[in-house]
């Protein structure tokens, strides 16, 4: 089988939003986010040196790949996509790009990824890699530059705190040197992937586009690529961030990632969780209408999946 047949099939996966995000988990100097934990350094507007004081007490040593996996299993799911990089630039993979890495550049000094990889592997599970192909507030020309700020809190899609003439910003030097070797890398190092998962496509280009997937499918031919990869290509499509579409989708692949309580990443004060009948009433919906549920746990700054989440996916089953 296929992965166009099998992601037809697999109808519900895991999403894990994990990163130094965690470590605030939605509050920084006294005060708290209202947005998803992830965009801390954004909402925060927190510079680059100070952000990256995280990465030197970054020790998740309650992580277990195996339990994060058998939690999927358990719960009934399929495949499982992971935030190798996101916004921040952090990579939980070791990368030759540079230390901003939880390999290089942090305590734990272990690969993540390739845990989780060998670890779908043993327990059959499919993997699956989030990658932030556009935003990157680590790098002088990460994208989003000519975007502004969301509709979400108000944030800036690029780090104009830090670097604050967008003019002068080019997408094209950061996807030439940082992107293009990340992708490379988890293409080519941890085994055979299901899917890549794109994010914010804005400034990039469909020649860069076309790069990324093409490159995508010489290293894995049959590894699926999501819409936001950018500029109408992709081999299925992502519904909006806890969109619920009504029509039934007849022709294609669809997704839509949803999360659990109201963030990604971990905030440690959000607690509204949706229960156990919700979350199987919008898996029912969606698989009814031909639609995936990748279903989002942030876990904490140690690694663990928060025990309510655990709970309410038991439940669920």
């Amino acid at each position: 089988m296929n992965n166009r047949e099998w992601f037809k099939q697999a109808k519900y996966g895991m999403m894990i939003h994990f990163g130094l995000y965690a470590l605030p988990a939605g509050e920084w100097k006294g005060a708290r986010m209202p947005c998803i934990g992830e965009w801390a350094q954004s909402y925060f507007r927190i510079p680059r040196a100070e952000y990256a004081e995280l990465a030197k007490v970054f020790n998740p040593i309650l992580f277990s790949a195996d339990e994060w996996v058998t939690t999927a299993k358990e719960a009934g799911m399929e495949y499982m996509v992971v935030t190798s990089k996101h916004h921040d630039g952090f990579a939980l993979f070791d990368s030759a790009w540079d230390d901003w890495n939880v390999v290089r550049g942090t305590p734990f000094g272990r690969d993540i990824i390739a845990e989780l990889a060998e670890s779908c592997y043993k327990h059959g599970l499919k993997f699956g890699l989030y990658y932030s192909q556009e935003l990157d507030w680590h790098e002088p020309d990460g994208g989003g530059y000519t975007r502004g700020h969301t509709n979400a809190c108000g944030m800036s899609w690029t780090n104009d705190w830090d670097y604050p003439d967008n003019d002068k910003k080019d997408f094209t030097r950061c996807f030439e040197g940082k992107i293009k070797t990340q992708f490379k890398e988890i293409l080519t190092k941890y085994g055979d992937l299901c899917l890549i998962w794109c994010d914010t496509p804005f400034d990039i280009t469909p020649e860069q586009s076309k790069e990324l997937y093409d490159m995508i499918k010489h290293y894995q031919p049959d590894c699926l690529v999501n819409s936001r990869i950018g500029n109408g290509m992709g081999d299925y499509r992502s519904w909006g961030d806890n969109q619920i579409p009504d029509e039934y989708m007849k022709d294609g692949l669809f997704e839509t990632p949803a999360t659990l309580n109201d963030t990604w990443g971990f905030k440690y004060f959000d607690t509204n969780w949706k229960d156990a009948d919700k979350v199987r009433e919008l898996r029912e919906h969606l698989n009814s209408r031909g639609i995936n549920y990748l279903l989002n746990i942030g876990p904490d700054y140690l690694g663990r999946l928060p025990a309510p989440a655990v709970e309410i996916l038991k439940k669920a089953r």
